[in-house]
């Protein structure tokens, strides 16, 4: 009998440190994810004190983004409704550039200057992102540039997640 207890005790405690080995592998490999940090394409932010994206695995972690026009170098007229699409715009070619889509986006922060125009904003958010709604953060606060919206996103790669969908 106490031969038994003694057994199943050693099973027991090997196989905790089999699932303890087992997890000590994979954060040690989530450890070694390459780190990368994204130059952005565009002139004007090629001296930048920050990188367009930072890339850690499957994960990319965007810059805040206001709505300059990338090839004026100015902000749209028309008001928040404008520079929204355009800053959603500029998400859009930066997780292009890097191998991801809105459809993967899996957190938003977004800072508007006015709580005013939440309202406004939100309509054109809900037409860019459809389906896959990301986790979201809205608050206000000053911006630079003049700008009334500035958003930054986290995303996965498209690669590693291929079916990303909506329960």
């Amino acid at each position: 009998m106490k031969l038994i207890k003694f057994l199943s005790i050693c099973v027991i405690v090997l196989s905790s440190c089999k699932n303890t080995t087992e997890k000590e592998i994979i954060v040690e490999k989530v450890q070694k994810a390459p780190l990368i940090f994204h130059k952005s394409k565009l002139e004007r932010k090629k001296n930048a004190p920050f990188s367009d994206a930072v890339e850690v695995g499957n994960t990319l972690y965007l810059a805040g983004q206001v709505g300059i026009h990338p090839e004026t170098g100015k902000l749209p007229e028309g008001g928040i409704a404008t520079e929204t699409k355009q800053a959603l715009e500029n998400i859009k070619e930066v997780l292009k550039n890097h191998g991801s889509d809105l459809e993967h986006v899996v957190k938003c922060t977004v800072i508007l200057t006015s709580t005013d125009d939440f309202s406004e904003f939100n309509k054109i958010f809900r037409e860019y992102f459809p389906k896959n709604k990301p986790a979201r953060t809205t608050f206000a606060g000053d911006l630079l540039v003049g700008a009334k919206i500035e958003i930054d996103v986290i995303a996965v790669k498209v690669d590693g997640f291929k079916d990303a969908r909506v329960n």
